[in-house]
């Protein structure tokens, strides 16, 4: 019987995060290109741009005890890439940086003010390429709950946390037509209350999905 993430009491689910992304072999060959309803791979791959900015973000899943959840950005309408859309924060690695996990908890810290002593590293996600020209890496971490934000109003409008449970849950996601890149492409968007999540960052959620164990099909 496959594994029901969503189903699962919360120990369990911690438990099986740490499980699996732990045992996850670090392959950063293994890219994905979002998670798209309706496209051929051939399509996608031509959208990418040649040349790609390495960048990390972080996926913060908050122990608040009896739930689970993902701590989520509103990017600021003035940003040049993704303006206003829902993401993780996150972005390039700069030449301090050690590593993904680095960038992604400086960055953490400099957008929303989450201190990485608050944060446990579980594992990573495959990269993830994004139409704009980046290779993301997806670091996984367990956010203690006791932390305070503190918004930077340049790069974040706000900030919201949704339900891992419902997030796993394939019932959750949704179908849409966007036009990316000049082309029609039906995508999956997974949506919270007044919030809707997509793009790199749905697909991101989706991975996270599949590594638990649900696979998303096309009939879903």
């Amino acid at each position: 019987m496959p594994l029901e993430p969503h189903r699962l009491a919360t120990a369990q689910l911690r438990q099986e995060l740490r499980r699996r992304l732990a045992s996850r072999p670090s392959d950063r060959d293994s890219l994905r290109i979002g998670h798209y309803a309706s496209a051929d791979p051939r399509q996608l791959h031509a959208l990418m741009p040649q040349v790609v900015t390495h960048a990390a973000v972080l996926v913060p899943i908050v122990d608040r005890g009896d739930e689970l959840t993902v701590l989520l950005t509103l990017r600021a309408d003035s940003l040049a890439h993704h303006a206003g859309q829902v993401a993780f924060p996150g972005g390039r690695l700069e030449p301090s940086d050690a590593d993904a996990t680095a960038a992604a908890l400086r960055e953490a810290e400099e957008e929303i003010g989450l201190a990485r002593d608050r944060v446990e590293i579980l594992g990573f996600l495959p990269d993830h390429a994004v139409i704009s020209g980046f290779r993301v890496t997806p670091v996984v971490g367990l956010v203690h709950a006791d932390f305070e934000l503190r918004l930077d109003p340049r790069e974040v409008a706000g900030t919201f946390e949704a339900p891992l449970r419902h997030l796993l849950d394939p019932a959750t996601h949704t179908r849409r037509q966007r036009r990316i890149a000049g082309q029609d492409i039906e995508t999956f968007e997974l949506p919270w209350g007044s919030f809707n999540i997509w793009g790199a960052t749905a697909g991101m959620l989706l991975t996270l999905r599949e590594t638990l164990g649900v696979t998303v099909q096309d009939g879903d």
